[in-house]
């Protein structure tokens, strides 16, 4: 299905910015959901489907429920990508530390979030921004 998507999209010289405005869905959802990790509804998919001239598979496969985190291989080996793991390795213990410090004892969800990816200008080079907004889930006693 990620191929049929990518190939809609570039048949149509589309970005992932130009769906976001005329689906109303941010880049990175949409992008997620060309790859099978979120869900559209039916409107979403029909409006898709419109858009990309996707076939009715196509369509119903995009709201399908997806088994989200399950791509392949566990660790990354994509550059781009596995720079977020590697990220992650270094940082994720720290990141850990100090959300909790301001916290307490909890998570941030996957679920009630959001994410941006921004181009920032500087004289040395374009720099990728990446903010992560989300909610603070504090684990429960009982």
């Amino acid at each position: 299905m990620v191929s049929t998507l990518l190939a809609a999209k570039k048949a149509k010289n589309l970005s992932f910015a130009d769906l976001e405005s005329m689906l109303g869905r941010d880049e990175v959802w949409i992008a997620s959901l060309f790859y099978g990790q979120s869900t559209a509804s039916a409107e979403e998919a029909a409006k898709l489907g419109e858009i990309l001239d996707l076939d009715s598979a196509t369509m119903e496969a995009l709201q399908a429920y997806p088994t989200k985190g399950s791509l392949d291989p566990v660790i990354p080996t994509d550059p781009l990508i596995y720079r977020f793991y590697e990220i992650m390795q270094v940082y994720g213990m720290p990141l850990k530390d100090v959300i909790q410090e301001k916290f307490g004892d909890g998570i941030m969800s996957a679920i009630d979030f959001t994410l941006d990816v921004d181009k920032v200008e500087d004289p040395a080079g374009a720099r990728v921004k990446v903010t992560m907004c989300g909610k603070f889930l504090p684990y429960k006693k009982w």
